[in-house]
């Protein structure tokens, strides 16, 4: 089912055209090599979660000849044992059982944990993945963390360590807007993950990831409310700027 699944292709498609629109409109600014990260994360992605949705056959062949190995060897050995000295009272017997107990345990648990080295090496190729997306998570949000709308107030001063602000309320909307983007469209990416392996700890990390980049969205847009209509091109404190570490004179009463 076409809308059951996530299409990788339209998400690499759609990281692309966010990055044109952030050149288009910003081109000099930093975010536009961060989307381009972003872009380059989902196609790496897309294939790392392709790699991982298929079966690594040349491991379980691997697994297989072990344990047609071991199995060989086990009843090869035990073709040289005799048991014509073993006695037959009751004691002996009982040991006997809860020794064959114990060897049958430990093949079997063997066996299982040989059997779950392929869902080991998915699961750790698909965690180290996650881990970049988490970082670029944090990337994203140190871009929109200095574009305050307080800088729109007729009160608001600037200081002499005060950043650079000289966005008007336009481009500063469409700035936090596509930082929002960005952290929805990442999401999406780490989605993928979980999508084509249904293992508890990758599903929790994807989980973990959606919540961060959801509650700094949700801080993003709390700063776009912000933003009142204003006939002013420029923010005030850009205005300002030039006269911020100049002191008032005082007026002669």
């Amino acid at each position: 089912m076409p809308y059951r699944t996530l299409n990788p292709e339209k998400i690499i498609a759609t990281a692309a055209n966010l990055e044109r629109r952030i050149g288009e409109r910003f081109p000099d600014a930093g975010l536009k090599n961060v989307a381009g990260e972003l872009v380059r994360l989902a196609s790496d992605t897309a294939k790392a979660a392709n790699e991982v949705a298929r079966p690594m056959w040349w491991l379980r062949a691997v697994i297989a000849l072990t344990v047609i190995v071991g199995a060989l060897i086990f009843f090869f050995v035990g073709s040289f044992l005799t048991f014509n000295r073993i006695e037959t009272d009751g004691f002996d017997a009982v040991q006997g059982v809860e020794a064959s107990i114990n060897t049958l345990v430990l093949i079997g648990l063997g066996v299982f944990a040989l059997f779950r080295i392929e869902e080991r090496a998915k699961r750790h190729a698909a965690l180290k993945g996650l881990h970049a997306m988490r970082s670029l998570v944090h990337v994203i949000d140190m871009h929109q963390l200095t574009k305050d709308p307080v800088v729109f107030s007729a009160d608001f001063r600037p200081t002499t360590s005060s950043p650079n602000r000289s966005m008007s309320r336009v481009d500063l909307k469409r700035y936090l807007d596509y930082c929002s983007e960005m952290l929805s469209l990442t999401g999406k990416v780490a989605a993928l993950y979980a999508q084509s392996l249904a293992d508890h700890d990758v599903l929790e990390a994807v989980n973990d990831i959606e919540n961060l980049a959801t509650n700094l969205s949700r801080k993003i847009w709390q700063k776009i409310m912000l933003i009142k209509p204003g006939n002013a091109a420029t923010p005030i404190a850009a205005i300002s700027a030039s006269g911020a570490s100049k002191p008032r004179q005082r007026q002669a009463p």
